[in-house]
């Protein structure tokens, strides 16, 4: 009995050993792919696997996964550009995350769910109406949103976790949060057009706003379209969600609907050129849909 345990021992000490040697070999062919297989590798798996496993895999392939040659490829084969060419992203990691994952966070901005998705505030006159666009839309809406002769408003709670922007990514990083609102008149009544975006913690307490002077139209205008636009930046820690409120009236008091007409509204997520700490980029890269 005593020889045979002793055996069992070395034998179970041989094959620890043996296993320890083919990890230690495996890991050193591994590690010894030339660098631009490996890049060129990396370019074709899934994003997210470079950042969460393949990094770790021995320090060359972190260098690659972190490396800014390996993601200015992957946004240039994947066609994201920075809007301004003039400004290059100092992490071109994050700001390859950031488009992919760039999306309108509003739902329903065009009226093809009908009112479907919007909160109604304020349903004055004879209340909001959807109808075919009276003159073409820049970005090519066909439908908007119409209010009427009493004060018409309605509203989005984004919730920015819900939409797979965590805590740490939106107190870290602080991208950027764009807003864009089209709004025009009818050319033979004049209305009168408002709007505002609140950013607000987890109490819904808000923590910045942005809320333009009312815009007002003539009678007899050219009932054209035009754009309401906004940054958020350097906003602070705490933001979860993001409030975004439209609406107007005429003001000839006129039965139906001759107020003002929206659509195409947007709240995004954009990836900002400031700086931003290795720490956060790498965190914000791991848990971006976590």
């Amino acid at each position: 009995m005593g020889a045979s345990h002793s055996y069992g021992a070395s034998s179970l000490g041989e094959t620890s050993s043996a296993t320890e040697q083919s990890i230690s070999l495996y890991n050193e062919n591994v590690c010894t792919v030339p660098l631009e297989i490996l890049e060129e590798i990396f370019l074709n798996l899934p994003p997210h696997q470079v950042v969460c496993h393949c990094r770790l895999v021995c320090h060359e392939w972190k260098e690659i996964a972190d490396s800014d040659s390996l993601w200015r490829e992957r946004c240039k084969r994947e066609r994201y550009r920075p809007c301004d060419s003039s400004r290059i992203p100092k992490d071109w990691r994050f700001f390859y995350f950031a488009c992919k994952k760039r999306r309108n966070l509003i739902k329903n901005p065009r009226t093809v769910d009908g009112m479907k998705e919007w909160e109604i505030v304020q349903n004055g006159g004879h209340s909001w109406k959807i109808e075919d666009v009276m003159v073409p839309h820049p970005n090519g809406a066909r439908r908007n949103f119409v209010t009427s002769f009493g004060m018409c408003t309605k509203t989005q709670l984004i919730k920015l976790a819900r939409e797979g922007y965590n805590a740490s990514f939106m107190d870290q990083v602080q991208p950027d949060i764009r807003i864009s609102d089209w709004y025009a008149p009818r050319w033979d009544c004049g209305c009168e057009y408002t709007m505002s975006v609140q950013l607000l913690n987890q109490r819904q307490e808000v923590i910045q706003s942005f809320t333009p002077k009312t815009v007002h139209f003539d009678q007899w205008n050219d009932q054209k379209w035009n754009q309401m636009t906004h940054v958020f930046q350097n906003y602070g820690p705490g933001v979860r969600f993001i409030r975004f409120t439209h609406g107007g009236k005429d003001s000839q008091f006129w039965a139906g609907w001759y107020g003002i007409r929206v659509t195409d509204s947007c709240v995004e997520i954009c990836p900002a050129m400031d700086s931003t700490s290795p720490d956060a980029l790498l965190q914000s890269s791991l848990r971006m849909d976590t």
